[in-house]
């Protein structure tokens, strides 16, 4: 029912990748209801050095400490008290859960890089107990796109140019519960020893050339996958929407036709996903609107059909949404996701119309009572007895005899 590589699937570590290793089961599973909700992560409120804390006992790691332990400023002396200390740990969201601490200096505050350029950065990244994960000499991406692991969007930004840094994370701003099958275990934290080596400013988007535009969009849609995999469909909403406004901005270039229709299949593929995105988060209005989009394009697209049923299930429209899966169901009969849910749908159909049915009986009194009579009338002329008939008859007929003789007498 599904291509390989246009249901979310998984990504290499640190950005979006391929999303090849297990695009298969992700398309399956894109179809179902099987994640859990997640934590949204909070806007980065507490980057300025003003609202960030020290994490002081790191510091005195492996040192001969003074006296007492509880006499902290001695070691601190020795550590220097300038606030640029290159050993001071800064707390960046004010929860202990995200930390960085600079190893080598940079070339000051002013040639931090700014949201929305693109950066390099070195990157290594290991786990609590030293193995390495991953190493790239140099990672590019679009600082504050969620490119990454949210850990280095957050903390990429604080860099200055030159700085190496080493992030500690917990898991939530890594791989979460999820992990990364099979080097990252479920809710593990890491750290990340950065070096930030370059920013620039992003490409302009109308000069970008049709190639050029299919990749970034392509990157983008990607990283949706990986945020849909891990059930942060906020996050996964983001990416698929900066993948349609790359697609959708307009250019100085001209496309070739071949071009124009893989473009075309990116966004179907984003609005698709973006659809399910959206179902996850109960915002029926807005996957509506997104099915509708891609059926615009596409009038026999199986997925958008499929979630367009179910978003109209989902708000108790059994009648549209029947005849929708059953279009959905003619296009591939065989689709055993799509033969339950139309199963369920007719099923829920009729309890619906039974309930509608009970609801206008008493809306309009008790039928029950009221056909009784109308039985009893009905039966009441044929339910007489002939006998009781034929007596009452010869009453009647006697007393008009009766009635004739003693008017003739008198």
């Amino acid at each position: 029912m599904a291509s390989s590589g246009e249901e979310p699937g998984s990504v290499s570590p640190g950005r979006a990748g391929t999303g090849t290793e297990q695009a298969a089961a992700a398309a399956d599973a894109a179809q179902l209801d099987t994640a859990e909700d997640f934590e949204v992560l909070e806007e980065e409120e507490g980057e300025d050095e003003d609202d960030l804390s020290e994490l002081p006992p790191l510091e005195d790691v492996g040192r001969p400490p003074a006296p007492p332990r509880e006499d902290a400023q001695p070691p601190e002396q020795g550590a220097g008290d300038a606030a640029g200390d290159p050993e001071e740990w800064l707390d960046v969201l004010g929860n202990g859960s995200l930390k960085k601490k600079t190893l080598v200096p940079g070339q000051g505050a002013d040639s931090r890089p700014q949201k929305g350029q693109d950066v390099t950065i070195r990157l290594k990244a290991t786990l609590e107990d030293g193995t390495v994960v991953e190493e790239d000499p140099a990672l590019t991406f679009t600082l504050g796109d969620c490119d990454v692991l949210q850990a280095l969007d957050l903390c990429v930004q604080l860099l200055e140019m030159g700085e190496t840094a080493l992030i500690v994370s917990e898991a939530k701003y890594c791989y979460g519960a999820q992990g990364r099958s099979p080097d990252i275990p479920p809710n593990a934290s890491l750290t990340l020893e950065v070096e930030l080596l370059a920013a620039r400013d992003a490409p302009d988007l109308e000069l970008l050339s049709g190639k050029e535009k299919i990749q970034l969009a392509n990157r983008k849609r990607e990283r949706g996958n990986f945020f849909y995999q891990q059930a942060d469909y906020v996050l996964a909403i983001n990416s698929y929407d900066i993948a349609l406004r790359i697609v959708g901005s307009s250019s100085k270039v001209d496309f070739s036709p071949d071009e124009e229709a893989e473009l075309l299949d990116v966004k179907v593929k984003c609005l698709n996903n973006l659809a399910a995105s959206q179902l996850k988060l109960d915002h029926f209005k807005a996957a509506l609107k997104s099915c509708n989009l891609v059926l615009e394009h596409q009038p026999g697209n199986i997925k958008a059909l499929f979630r367009k049923g179910k978003v109209l299930a989902q708000q108790g429209e059994y009648r549209e949404a029947i005849p929708i899966l059953k279009a959905a169901l003619k296009l591939e009969p065989s689709n055993k996701t799509i033969h339950a849910e139309l199963s369920k749908l007719v099923k829920k159909h009729a309890d619906q119309r039974n309930v509608e049915t009970e609801m206008y009986r008493k809306m309009l009194g008790n039928p029950s009572a009221a056909s009784t009579p109308r039985k009893c009338k009905d039966k009441l002329p044929w339910s007489i007895p002939w006998k009781w008939l034929f007596g009452a008859t010869a009453i009647a007929l006697g007393g008009v005899a009766l009635s004739v003789v003693i008017a003739a007498r008198n």
